[in-house]
């Protein structure tokens, strides 16, 4: 079977600069936004869950429990430069201007050789795998113009979803390291049965530990995703390949034994849950929350990626970002549809932060499927066309949806 595998990067000095410009670009943008929701004095005005975080870089009683230290401890060294409000603000500029620059790196690694090096064109083509990459970061849901009501929706954002929360710093922070770990098991997948690199098997390790110590919403999803699919591959080899499953397993340890810290942080009996915490069973109790049409929910926060599948489907055999990213994103789903947070935490759905992941990457996925799909003409021109106008739709409700946001808007829209 034939492999999806990374080539060798080899980019050129106007590609390069190019990345660096974009990076600063965004990093000034959100810079800006960030700044806003920390020194906001209005509740509805740039509202964020920054609030809350504040409070714990304080030492304050936020009413929550944060047993993941990576940005508030960033935060808290950064408070330096002008009070904890500052620090909060600088620690989320930069944990989430990690996701595109390290996903840039991973798009032009998989996606440049589709275009010879010699290629007049081959600029023009890197520039474009920028920009398609940075549109990543801008899509959210489908929504309806004011005033318009889909059955059973009542809130654009919550209970559909986007991709890019920008009102969640701690979902943002973690979000570069959980790129880096998904796009390094999506290769390891495709050897690891054959042997180990340790190089590569300690590289994901750290960044998977990196994730979950920002935010283990992205490890939970992964590791039940991971699993299965091992497990089935485990059993398809009669038993033969349990080593190479024992080796990749190992890489996990770390991030087990953290999550079991974290879990105890959270529900444990001194925690904010008290003796009502716990994690119950429930087909969309907590989802039900805040829409009655979760089926319509999921289309309209997923329509671009379904298409791709829908028109794709083949390609799961040989692309294992493509049937990764789905098997991540139906781990998520199914997280968060029938687990729930009991007691005062059930109505803040923690557990759709692995859906939300879920999204994001079936939509890099699909995007760059696309890419490969147009650059070698393997679809026809209309059903290319029309994959890029469902993906432009995403991208013009997430730009609007962001200047909203930027503009001071509230996300409990």
């Amino acid at each position: 079977m034939k492999k999806q595998t990374p080539a060798k990067l080899n980019i050129s000095n106007t590609t390069k600069i190019a990345y660096v410009l974009l990076l600063g670009a965004y990093t000034c943008l959100l810079f800006v936004l960030f700044k806003n929701q920390a020194f906001h004095t209005e509740y509805q005005v740039y509202g964020s869950d920054v609030d809350a975080y504040l409070m714990e870089m304080m030492g304050l009683d936020s009413g929550f429990d944060f047993p993941y230290p990576v940005y508030f401890t960033l935060g808290k060294m950064l408070a330096v430069f002008g009070g904890v409000n500052m620090g909060a603000t600088l620690s989320a500029t930069i944990l989430n201007s990690i996701s595109p620059a390290v996903l840039s790196y991973f798009m032009l690694k998989y996606l440049s050789p589709f275009v010879p090096e010699k290629s007049k064109n081959r600029r023009a083509y890197e520039g474009f795998i920028l920009l398609a990459t940075y549109s990543l970061f801008f899509v959210s849901m489908l929504y309806p113009p004011e005033g318009i009501y889909l059955p059973g929706m009542y809130l654009k954002n919550l209970g559909v979803f986007s991709a890019n929360p920008y009102y969640n710093q701690t979902y943002l922070a973690a979000r570069g390291f959980a790129i880096v770990a998904f796009f390094l098991f999506a290769h390891i997948l495709t050897y690891y049965e054959d042997h180990v690199d340790i190089r590569e098997y300690v590289t994901f390790s750290v960044f998977l530990l990196l994730a979950t110590l920002t935010k283990p919403s992205f490890t939970l999803v992964l590791i039940t995703a991971a699993a299965v699919h091992m497990i089935v591959k485990l059993i398809m080899s009669h038993g033969k390949k349990t080593k190479a499953f024992l080796c990749l397993l190992a890489t996990a340890v770390p991030t087990f034994i953290t999550l079991l810290i974290q879990f105890g942080g959270v529900f444990g009996s001194s925690s904010h849950a008290g003796e009502e915490g716990g994690i119950g069973f429930g087909i969309g109790r907590a989802w039900g929350i805040y829409t009655d049409n979760i089926i319509l929910a999921v289309m309209l926060a997923n329509a671009f990626p379904g298409v791709v599948m829908l028109l794709n489907f083949k390609r799961f055999k040989d692309h294992e970002v493509f049937r990764l990213s789905w098997e991540f994103m139906m781990a998520g789903f199914l997280e968060f549809l029938c687990l729930y947070e009991k007691g005062e935490r059930l109505v803040h759905c923690n557990f759709a932060w692995g859906y939300i992941y879920g999204i994001f990457f079936v939509f890099v996925s699909g995007l760059m499927l696309l890419i490969e799909n147009t650059v070698k003409k393997k679809q026809h021109v209309g059903l290319l066309v029309f994959e890029w106008a469902v993906f432009i739709w995403h991208l013009g409700c997430g730009l609007a949806f962001f200047a909203m946001l930027y503009g001071g808007g509230y996300f409990y829209v």
